[in-house]
């Protein structure tokens, strides 16, 4: 088994999978949280009688929160170290997240959904960075894509809450915000047993300032990378956001009441577990390149089979589909990101990327609540999912270059 020597004073070594498993529950809390919330929006809007414009909001807001997250945790990642920006984004979420369940105003919600957004956009990069720099470039992808998997269980463990907890009582959303601040308990565990990245502790002497590191991401040796990664996180998350946050309320305006919105969309969440187990199969065999395309063409033709779809059936087949490949390439996407930049701006450039694409998660879920409002087609709104996944996948394939088992520096 890989031994991770952490180089912190008092800090014992941990092994390659105590590693995935403390890194991916703290990864699964964050999906739970995301998760979680796609169905309160379809339970709020019951509440409080929201439009669909203030639901479309609602998952921006959040959005906002994570592009701001991501740039300012990423960029500090570089100069305090991965471990104490993975607890401290851990924390904020945690205890945002639990707060907004005493909320009864959606102003007072959307400006606590805006901190629980920031700790989540903080810590996926962060997270991501801190594991592969802690594992060798042979099986480097596969752990990532592995560490991505527990999104899927964070996913699971939101649908079977929100079934069975939402619509027990007029406190069901309430409670089941409460339940997603456990992981502040689990953020202060990190902190003695976590140690920090390896590399970024053999190069925290190295000084930098946060401008220089920015302007090295775009520097004329990263440009191309960058543009891909920028182009590619917008389009990847513009489109997750959209479909996911809205799917439970799709459902329910195709007919569906609340609790079966919620069984169907239970049962396509399932299939991202097996979405995830392949890329992380295919990622050091055939390489990053090869599964990013082919997953993100699967997820575009399952995104305009799902916004066509007529039939019960159809609906549950092409939701299946769809997260099965949208979340094998976000595996694929997280494992690719860190590895095009050197250790001293891993973070900082890793942060930007995703701080751009949470950009396109503000506009995703406001396209469909505008979308809706205006008269259009769910099949409409799909198809414009679609092509934005089909120009990212485009963006890997004429832009990207293959970094399989190539070891970081």
């Amino acid at each position: 088994m890989t031994t991770i020597t952490g180089k912190e004073k008092n800090t014992a070594p941990i092994s390659r999978n105590r590693l995935l498993w403390i890194a991916g529950l703290g990864w699964l809390f964050d999906a739970m949280d995301v998760g979680i919330l796609s169905f309160i929006i379809a339970a709020l809007q019951q509440d409080w009688d929201l439009t669909t414009s203030q639901m479309g909001w609602i998952g921006s807001i959040n959005s906002i929160g994570m592009a701001v997250g991501a740039f300012v945790f990423g960029i500090y990642a570089d100069r305090v170290g991965r471990k104490k920006i993975f607890i401290i984004t851990l924390l904020l979420f945690s205890l945002a997240s639990g707060i907004s369940a005493f909320t009864t105003t959606l102003a007072a919600f959307m400006i606590l959904r805006f901190f629980v957004g920031m700790g989540l956009g903080g810590e996926l990069p962060v997270a991501s960075t801190l594991v592969s720099e802690s594992v060798p470039a042979k099986e480097r992808g596969r752990v990532v894509v592995l560490l991505e998997s527990f999104w899927a269980a964070g996913w699971l463990l939101a649908a079977i809450i929100s079934y069975f907890v939402i619509p027990a009582s007029e406190y069901g959303w309430r409670i089941a915000l409460l339940i997603t601040a456990l992981p502040a308990l689990y953020a202060l565990y990190l902190r003695i047993n976590l140690p920090d990245s390896p590399q970024f502790t053999a190069k925290k002497d190295v000084l930098r300032s946060v401008s220089v590191n920015i302007k090295d991401v775009w520097s004329k040796k990263h440009a191309k990378a960058t543009l891909m990664l920028w182009i590619v996180w917008f389009m990847v998350v513009f489109s997750y956001y959209g479909m996911f946050l809205w799917l439970p309320s799709v459902m329910v305006l195709k007919g569906f009441t609340l609790i079966k919105s919620f069984q169907y969309v239970l049962l396509m969440t399932l299939a991202q577990l097996p979405g995830y187990f392949t890329a992380a199969w295919l990622i050091e065999r055939i390489g990053r390149k090869f599964v990013l395309v082919t997953y993100l063409f699967g997820t575009a033709a399952s995104a305009l089979a799902f916004g066509n779809a007529e039939s019960l059936a159809m609906l549950i087949t092409a939701g299946a589909f769809l997260s099965f490949f949208n979340l094998g390439a976000w595996g694929a996407l997280y494992a690719y990101s860190p590895e095009q930049y050197p250790t001293v701006i891993r973070g900082t450039g890793t942060g930007m990327a995703a701080s751009f694409g949470r950009i396109g998660g503000i506009f995703g879920p406001l396209l469909v609540g505008f979308m809706l409002t205006a008269g259009y087609g769910v099949n409409v709104i799909f198809a414009i999912f679609c092509s934005a996944i089909i120009i990212a996948a485009l963006a890997v394939a004429f832009l990207g270059t293959e970094t399989k088992q190539m070891e970081l520096d």
